[in-house]
């Protein structure tokens, strides 16, 4: 069932210039639907749409099946947590939790009881007579999201909650907002410009840029079948390694970079695209390291990033481009080594030169499935 749905939605601040073009979309109940894009790109201004906390321009913007246009805020039946918090700084955890329900004259043994409920949920129980100075952003954001849970709005919306809170909050927060959302079934819009929260939290993702869309789809597709190349270079970390390449000798052989060179097999050429001129795509865990006897190329490299459980290494070379590779392991290599590494034409994507759109995905698997028991 749909919850939310917006059919060519427009928005423009000087009814000249729209920093959100016609914007097509259906948000099912249950779902965790995340906005990402750079900042500027109109994510937030659409779910301030959605809020009503923005007027709408043009288009039609539904909420479980009615005209939601121009329906106040109060009206809509949902909860929003803003990036700030927006927490009273005179009252306690505890007042802070219930404003909503106070303001909504809901009835003094209901607030006690969902107030206990959503306390113990979500780990607040021993703060609620504290007040926000006293807290630590994470505990801070904890009273954000309790205050949104307490009203028992069926749609949820998230405003980069978690923009202010360091590596390891942010990690940790980022388990306790999906596991809180699949148990209490709530249909949740949550808005961030990190990548990295929208692959692992998002049912599934939009990728908004200048106010347009660029893909909709689940995360691992928008990983392995990038629309673009303004998707292939936003969605992963690293993002997706781009080069310029062309079909030689009768497309028996491809050029990226005027440096690269691959001979074409005879699978190889059937899934290639026939455009002579086009960009080619590949992810950093794509370019293997290899034995120099085994190696397809050799490559210098530019810069290293020891991480532990793994190596990121970034080569130069690559016309005026920097590819980067990322290997399992510890791999003791410097700036200015030249390196043996192994890279097929089978996990290339191929995009169109002149508008940057997906012509074919990398033709080896991505992904596998494991069957849970």
């Amino acid at each position: 069932m749909k919850q939310v749905e917006m059919i060519d939605i427009s928005k423009s601040y000087d009814k000249q210039t729209n920093v959100l073009n016609d914007i097509n979309l259906s948000i099912n109940k249950g779902e965790f639907f995340v906005l990402v894009g750079p900042s500027g790109c109109g994510k937030s201004t659409l779910l301030r749409m959605v809020a009503g906390l923005e007027e709408i321009t043009s288009g039609l913007l539904t909420i479980n099946g009615e005209p939601a246009n121009h329906l106040p805020p109060k009206e809509r039946k949902l909860s929003m947590v803003f990036q700030n918090y927006a927490l009273y700084p005179h009252l306690t955890v505890e007042q802070n939790i219930l404003f909503g329900l106070d303001v909504k004259k809901v009835n003094k043994e209901e607030r006690k009881r969902r107030l206990k409920e959503t306390a113990e949920m979500i780990g607040l129980t021993d703060l609620l007579k504290r007040k926000p100075k006293e807290l630590s952003g994470g505990q801070r954001q904890r009273v954000a999201l309790a205050r949104s849970v307490v009203s028992r709005a069926p749609l949820c919306l998230m405003d980069e909650p978690l923009s202010n809170l360091d590596a390891k909050l942010r990690a940790q927060m980022r388990i306790e907002i999906r596991r809180l959302q699949r148990q209490l079934g709530l249909t949740m819009i949550y808005v961030t410009h990190d990548q990295v929260e929208a692959m692992t939290m998002g049912d599934r993702i939009m990728v908004l840029n200048e106010g347009k869309v660029q893909q909709v789809g689940k995360p691992i597709t928008l990983y392995n079948e990038p629309a673009n190349t303004f998707v292939a270079s936003f969605i992963g970390s690293p993002k997706m390694n781009l080069g310029q390449a062309e079909l030689l000798a009768e497309g028996k052989q491809l050029i990226v970079e005027d440096k690269l060179q691959f001979q074409l097999s005879a699978q190889d050429r059937i899934h290639l695209p026939p455009h002579q001129k086009t960009t080619i795509g590949i992810r950093a865990e794509h370019l293997y390291p290899a034995a120099n006897h085994e190696a397809t190329h050799h490559l210098e490299v530019a810069g290293v990033e020891h991480l532990g459980n793994e190596t990121l290494i970034v080569f130069e070379g690559i016309g005026d481009q920097l590819w980067s590779a990322k290997w399992s392991g510890q791999w003791m290599v410097s700036p200015g080594d030249v390196v043996p590494v192994s890279i097929s034409v089978e996990n290339f994507c191929f995009f169109d030169a002149e508008n940057g759109r997906l012509i074919k995905p990398a033709y080896k698997g991505q992904s596998q499935e494991v069957v849970a028991q």
